[in-house]
């Protein structure tokens, strides 16, 4: 099934016209997420640099990439693959968060937005996996 008619935003899908990866609301929010977690870890101990600073900075990038590479595919079941890995990357991104958290680079009360913003991410991949799959069957 071609992908060029599906419109995703917020969780939902539906049928109509889209002109680009760039019009979809995950793939805008997922955006604002990488900014956030580089703005985060710019505060990282330097000789984590090229630790987990370059990491957490990776799999924030790899959210919206991968997004952006399976809507490139023009096949629904291209894309449904890429946004797994999306969403891999979201969860690993999660546990990179947590280990900046246990090791005190950053606070937990001072990522509650970026948590957040992680969250919603998440839901938006992890439905629009559900729902592209039963239009896949």
């Amino acid at each position: 099934m071609e992908l060029e008619n599906w419109i995703f935003e917020e969780g939902t899908v539906e049928y109509g016209k889209i002109n680009s990866y760039r019009d979809l609301i995950v793939w805008q929010k997922a955006m604002d997420l990488v900014v956030h977690v580089y703005e985060v870890s710019k505060d990282f101990p330097s000789d984590e640099k090229f630790g987990i600073t370059n990491q957490i900075r990776r799999a924030a990038v790899s959210v919206p990439s991968n997004i952006a590479e399976g809507w490139g595919r023009k096949y629904l079941g291209s894309y449904i693959q890429f946004l797994r890995i999306s969403y891999g990357s979201i969860c690993e991104l999660n546990t990179q968060l947590e280990i900046c958290v246990r090791l005190n680079y950053v606070n937990e009360n001072d990522i509650t937005s970026l948590k957040n913003q992680i969250l919603q991410v998440e839901k938006m991949i992890k439905s629009m996996i559900s729902k592209l799959e039963l239009k896949n069957n």
